[in-house]
């Protein structure tokens, strides 16, 4: 069986050498036991040099950064392809050309899930105790001020926690939050009520959630549907300190609604891990607006949690082999309602 690992890591996005941490030295001899590799591809501009070696590959095993191919390019350098094990989240930029050609894909889109879902509940315990401008007024104005904030916020028992899109994070940041006394709202169309009543929790509009909810958590699919959802008419009802966090994409966020919204009620904020674009522009308001706590891009896989996607992509193959089926295989069906 014939296998590449595939790494056109884009420079905006440095991560040292990624193939190795996604990759363990351990995974890699693991599954060169079982399979020929051929050297590492880096790029499209290699393709047509490469035409007859990568005619060989069987198997891809890749991350961030895979290449995005058209169907014709797929056929064409990759005629006997037959099946993409992917060490990240989303796979919606690349999927489509491979699906389509009959190639099975695997994510480890459940294995980033798991950071980003313990990074998004922290947050929300956080923001029912006004953590994040009471660090900042402490600094600015002292004790009394930060105290004056933190009056003002219901803390973490029975407050109403608002999660938009219970997918595969979602679903875990719910699993999480388990653990507290918190009455959790859901907005998502394709969550079935059995499954809501399974995971205890309340289905509502968006209208609805960001009316009664403290504490808001994007976690919507990342799709042209969503793009631009979460507007105005959304954040104008947003309680005078309540706190809106996103973890999901940047795109699906109107930011001069939600500056809008944040400058009428100083008491609300928005901890935003993501933006549209990345990074934030020069001089945009997100930067001066005291109500605004960014951070870049970290609650997904890094450092040390990057092998926990090789080694789920590792049992995928594994499965694979033994013709198996395993949960983390992805559909062209699937790419509809996924992030």
């Amino acid at each position: 069986m014939k296998g590449i690992y595939v790494f056109a890591l884009p420079p905006k996005f440095p991560r040292g050498d990624l193939k190795s941490q996604l990759y363990s030295a351990e995974i890699q001899r693991e599954l060169a036991e079982k399979i020929d590799f051929l050297e590492t591809l880096h790029s499209v501009e290699e393709l047509e040099s490469r035409r007859e070696d990568l005619r060989q590959a069987e198997l891809i095993f890749t991350g961030w950064g895979m290449l995005e191919l058209t169907k014709e390019q797929v056929r064409d350098y990759f005629p006997n392809l037959k099946a993409i094990f992917y060490a990240a989240g989303s796979v919606q930029r690349f999927a489509r050309p491979f699906l389509q050609c009959g190639i099975r894909l695997y994510s480890a889109a459940g294995a980033n899930a798991v950071p980003v879902a313990e990074y998004t509940a922290a947050q929300i315990v956080l923001a029912g105790k006004g953590f994040f401008q009471a660090s900042r007024l402490y600094q600015r104005e002292g004790m009394q001020a930060a105290r004056a904030h933190t009056m003002k916020m219901p803390g973490n028992y029975g407050a109403k926690v608002g999660i938009i899109g219970a997918g595969m994070i979602g679903k875990r940041v719910i699993g999480l939050l388990k653990n507290y006394r918190l009455d959790v709202l859901v907005f998502d169309p394709f969550l079935p009520q059995e499954k809501a009543q399974e995971l205890g929790v309340r289905k509502v509009e968006l209208s609805e959630l960001f009316s009664e909810c403290q504490t808001i958590s994007n976690h919507l699919a990342n799709n042209e549907k969503t793009k631009g959802m979460l507007d105005y008419a959304l954040f104008s009802r947003m309680k005078p300190n309540a706190v809106f966090i996103n973890t999901g994409r940047g795109a699906q966020v109107v930011e001069e609604d939600l500056c809008r919204a944040l400058r009428e009620e100083p008491g609300r904020t928005a901890v935003l891990d993501v933006t549209w674009p990345e990074p934030v522009e020069e001089g945009h308001a997100f930067y001066s607006l005291p109500n605004v706590i960014l951070t870049p891009h970290i609650a997904g896989s890094m450092a040390d949690e990057l092998g926990r996607m090789g080694a789920y992509m590792r049992d995928a193959f594994l499965c694979y082999e033994k013709g198996e089926p395993c949960s983390y295989e992805v559909t062209l069906s699937m790419l509809e309602t996924m992030a």
